[in-house]
């Protein structure tokens, strides 16, 4: 009796095992390495190289490959499949049922863990429980400001609730900027006439598909291409997107038919090639928190920016110099209720979901973050939002999936406008534009961003580190000079006080003056405007302070 029920127990055991079919391999170290830190160039792209150097991030052993006598070690054992690899987390993925050769597996003194991340059986549960419906295009073109730059058409609303036309009439529509889409397919975006601008502009640059492992990712679900509409269409009169300049590369790393762990870690290399290719933006409609199998669950807990693999993965990336943008989630109104990975993952700019009216969507995700972050960061319309449908029309969707490209679109707008910054200076000026910085909470987090808020946060920031270069070696100076419409005085205050300016002409005639506070050791930039009318010739500033007085000499 006793052997039967331990050749039972086992047969139980060899059961569960024999269930995952997939596994990640950590690794404890990349000894035996091709590549060397030294040699960059042999394992990331140019592009890659020139934004790190750009923003001062160091290349370091995370950007290496995983050890290749380590790779060809596995891949050299019977019944086993390579699925990929993971430089960041030094992890090597493959596909086996073979329990003697996990076991062998287990034994390598290189091998640091093993854990399952997907099994064979597949069912169908929609975990982002977004709704997307199609109408049939009746124009709307008297909805836009024909005014703007762009005729938004039915965007109209999800674009000026944020005074996105603000930078886009400035020229801004994300043009240089390069565009990660993570999604679980890209249905017929090859031949839907919103993205024909796209595609006779080459705008779409690279796709690959991480859960087929092949390049096409036209074939499967339309969720991404409706979130890729949200910033990439362009229909003038009818609907334009957040950012229909930008250049976009667009990964499959869902499986809309199953959910497994086996998703997170294709959205970590997705994330990787992303970054090894120089991508400067990740967008992603994605998030996890419960799984086919219960064993995998995420619990609150892990909800700190660093307890689940795509969160890690999230986080890391944002390390690398890219802007991370995520749906918040739409378990609002289920027992769940939280964000979901990877919006809690540290400086990812979580994005829930409000409608037309600025009023929360009941779905969307409540933060914190289980560390205690503000989360989600901010808020776009995600309830009836604007997109393309499935069968290639106009149509609406509620999620947010949805809200979250609409941001990431703008906040592309936006770094295009401002390439000196980082992506965390962007990011904080996105929060800070927010409606309710001042008074964040756990639905909207710090509000609705307002474009024209951020860009003159930015625009002022720029001005103070011109001044502080230009001041590096005197207290005041005037630039650009010669002038042409406007001029700009930067000064570095040593005492509490006041600034006065005025300027005049060679005959001591005041065309201008302006008086303000100043505090001790801090710089400041006075712009002189509006001097279009004003004749060819040479002018003089005279300034004053506390402590100093001069003239300064400018030409027209």
């Amino acid at each position: 009796m006793k052997n039967s029920i331990t050749a039972l127990m086992l047969l139980l055991s060899f059961q569960a095992h024999a269930q995952y079919s997939r596994y990640a391999l950590e690794l404890t170290d990349k000894k035996g390495s091709a590549y060397h830190l030294s040699t960059p160039l042999s394992f990331l792209s140019a592009e890659s190289i020139a934004r790190k150097k750009k923003y001062n991030i160091p290349i370091d052993s995370t950007d290496l490959p995983v050890s290749k006598v380590y790779l060809d070690s596995i891949v050299k054992m019977e019944n086993i499949n390579l699925i990929g690899s993971s430089r960041w987390m030094n992890l090597i993925v493959i596909q086996t049922s073979n329990q003697g050769t996990l076991e062998k597996i287990k034994s390598l003194g290189f091998v640091k863990k093993q854990f399952p991340i997907a099994n064979s059986i597949v069912k169908f549960q929609d975990n982002q429980k977004d709704q997307i419906l199609s109408e049939k295009f009746t124009s709307n073109a008297t909805e836009s400001r024909l005014e703007n730059v762009l005729n938004y058409g039915k965007s109209q609303t999800q674009i000026s609730i944020h005074n996105g036309a603000y930078l886009h009439n400035k020229g801004l529509t994300g043009n240089g900027i390069k565009i990660a889409v993570f999604d679980a397919g890209f249905f017929k975006y090859q031949t839907y006439e919103a993205f024909d601008s796209l595609r006779r502009k080459e705008r779409i640059k690279y796709t690959w598909d991480f859960v087929s492992n092949h390049p096409s990712v036209s074939e499967d679900d339309a969720h991404g291409m409706s979130c890729l509409s949200i910033m990439g269409a362009n229909l003038p009169g009818r609907f334009v997107g957040s950012s229909p300049g930008a250049d976009f590369y667009l990964f499959r790393t869902e499986d809309a038919g199953s959910e497994f762990p086996v998703e997170e870690i294709n959205w970590l290399m997705a994330a990787e090639r992303a970054d090894s290719i120089g991508i400067d933006m990740i967008s992603s409609s994605l998030g996890y928190t419960t799984f086919d199998d219960n064993m995998f669950n995420h619990t609150y807990n892990e909800l700190n920016g660093m307890g689940t693999i795509v969160s890690k993965a999230a986080s890391m990336a944002v390390s690398k110099g890219m802007i991370v943008s995520s749906s918040a989630g739409n378990e609002g109104d289920n027992p769940w209720k939280y964000i979901s990975a990877p919006a809690d993952g540290k400086n990812v700019l979580a994005v829930g979901a409000i409608n037309s009216s600025s009023q929360i969507a009941p779905f969307s995700g409540y933060g914190p973050a289980a560390d205690g972050r503000i989360k989600p960061d901010v808020v776009s319309v995600g309830f009836n939002t604007q997109l393309i449908a499935a069968d290639g029309n106009i149509g609406i969707g509620n999620g947010t999936s949805f809200s979250n490209p609409n941001i990431a679109g703008l906040v592309a707008c936006l770094w295009q406008g401002f390439p000196e910054f980082n992506n965390l200076e962007i990011i904080q000026a996105i929060k800070q534009s927010s409606h309710q910085y001042l008074n964040p909470d756990n639905r909207k987090g710090y509000g609705i961003p307002n474009m024209q808020l951020a860009y003159e946060d930015l625009y002022k920031q720029r001005d103070i580190r011109n001044a502080q270069k230009i001041l590096a070696e005197k207290n005041i100076a005037v630039y650009p000079n010669p002038i042409n419409t406007f001029c700009k005085i930067a000064y570095k205050a040593s005492k509490d006080g006041f600034f006065y300016w005025r300027l005049m002409n060679m005959n001591g005639q005041s065309i201008q003056s302006k008086n303000y506070a100043v505090k001790a050791n801090q710089y400041y930039v006075f712009e002189i405007k509006d001097l279009t009318p004003v004749p060819k010739g040479v002018y003089l500033i005279s300034y004053k302070s506390e402590t100093e007085k001069g003239t300064l000499k400018i030409i027209k």
